[in-house]
C-alpha cells in the first residue's frame, strides 16, 4: 500500500484527499510501462488550480491523482531505454492532466513520456526545478537559437517573481546576460537581485500596452510568462532582430499587435510548448539546466518543502500570490 492525494469532482466542487492505495489502484500506461517509485513533485500554479478546482485543468476522469511533475526511481519497466533503479524526470504529456500524476508515492508511466535525471542533478534539485525551471530552459534556448546572446543588449523577463520567471532570471543571469526583471511584488526585488537580475522595473510599465506599433527599440531579447497587452508592449520595444520567447497569459490570451514589428524590426516571436516538447530536446533542456543551475541556486529559488497532506493549503496560498520561489513535495513524507 501508498499513499496518494486524490482529487474527486463531487457535485459542486472538487475535493482533494490523501488516500492509502494498492498498485493495482493505478491505471496502466498507454504502452511501454515504467512503475515507478515517485520520490519528489513540485507544486506549479496549474497544480493549485486543478487541487482547488479553480481552473478547468483536469482534462481526465475522476477521480484522478494530480501533479504535473513527477522524480522517480523504476521499480519494473517494460521500456528498453530505463531499468530497474534508474532515476527519471517526468513533466507534460498530459501528465496530472489526463494521466495520474506526480502526487502519489508510486506511478505508472509510458517511458515514453520520460528521460533519464541528468548527471550531477539531484531528484530534489529536479522538482524544484521542474515544469517551471524546463520552460525557463526551453525559453532560453529559443532566444539563443535567435541570436540573443551575452552583450548584446538587456534581456527583460516578465512575471520575473513567479517559478518559471525567476529561473529564468538564474539562467540568464549564469550565462552572463544583463537580466531586467519586470515584477509588480515590491518584496521580490532583493530575491531577484540575487539571482542575477541587475535591474528591476515595475510590471505596470508594460501592462497598459503600447502607445505606437513600433516603440523604442528597449530588449534584445525578453522571456514572456505574462501574454496579452504585456507581450505586445514588448515586441514593439524589441530591437531590430530581437526576440521575445512567450508561454505564459497571466495577463490575457488574446494579443494585439501589428505586423510593423516584424516587417520593420525581423523581430521573432517564439511560442514554448514545454507540455508535448520532443524528448531529444527535453534531454538537452535538463542538461544545460543541470549545467548551468548551482547548488546556490537551487538553495534560493527552493521556497520550502511539503508533504501530501500540506498541498491544498499551499496551493491556496500559492493561487493567492503568497508564495516565492518553488515548493518541493516529498511525496515519501508522511505526516
Amino acid at each position: 500500500m501508498f499513499s496518494a492525494l486524490v482529487l474527486d469532482d463531487t457535485p459542486g466542487e472538487v475535493q482533494a484527499q490523501v488516500r492509502r492505495l494498492h498498485p493495482d489502484d493505478l491505471p496502466e500506461a498507454e504502452s511501454e510501462e515504467v512503475h515507478l517509485e515517485v520520490l519528489y513533485s513540485s507544486l506549479n500554479y496549474k497544480d493549485g488550480l486543478a487541487v482547488t478546482g479553480s481552473g478547468q485543468v483536469i482534462r481526465g476522469d475522476y477521480p484522478i491523482v494530480p501533479g504535473i511533475d513527477l522524480v522517480g526511481r523504476v521499480l519494473d519497466t517494460a521500456h528498453d531505454e530505463f531499468e530497474e533503479g534508474d532515476c527519471v524526470i517526468g513533466t507534460g504529456w498530459q501528465l496530472g492532466e489526463v494521466d495520474w500524476g506526480g502526487y502519489s508515492q508510486e506511478a505508472r508511466v509510458s517511458g515514453r513520456k520520460l528521460v533519464p535525471l541528468p548527471d550531477g542533478l539531484s531528484p530534489p534539485q529536479a522538482m524544484i526545478a521542474g515544469t517551471a525551471g524546463f520552460t525557463a530552459m526551453l525559453s532560453v534556448m529559443a532566444l539563443e537559437e535567435h541570436g540573443v546572446s551575452p552583450g548584446g543588449g538587456e534581456v527583460l523577463v516578465t512575471g520575473a517573481s513567479g517559478g518559471a520567471g525567476s529561473i529564468a532570471v538564474a539562467l540568464l543571469g549564469a550565462l552572463g546576460h544583463e537580466v531586467v526583471a519586470s515584477t509588480g511584488s515590491e518584496g521580490a526585488h532583493a530575491y531577484l537581485r540575487s539571482l542575477g537580475a541587475t535591474r528591476i522595473v515595475h510590471r505596470r510599465a508594460f501592462e497598459e500596452g503600447p502607445s505606437r506599433p513600433v516603440e523604442s527599440g528597449e530588449w534584445a531579447g525578453a522571456i514572456d510568462a505574462v501574454g496579452g497587452d504585456t507581450l505586445a508592449t514588448l515586441i514593439a520595444q524589441l530591437k531590430r532582430h530581437g526576440s521575445v520567447a512567450s508561454f505564459g497569459n497571466a495577463g490575457g490570451h488574446e494579443l494585439r499587435t501589428t505586423v510593423l514589428p516584424f516587417i520593420l524590426r525581423g523581430v521573432n516571436l517564439l511560442g514554448i510548448d514545454s507540455n508535448t516538447c520532443p524528448n531529444d530536446r527535453r534531454r538537452t533542456a535538463w542538461n544545460r539546466l543541470t549545467d548551468l543551475l548551482s547548488d546556490a541556486h537551487f538553495d534560493r529559488i527552493h521556497a520550502r518543502t511539503i508533504a501530501l497532506d500540506d498541498i491544498p493549503a499551499a496551493s491556496r496560498s500559492l493561487l493567492a500570490g503568497e508564495v516565492q520561489g518553488r515548493i518541493l513535495v516529498d511525496v515519501q513524507r508522511d505526516e
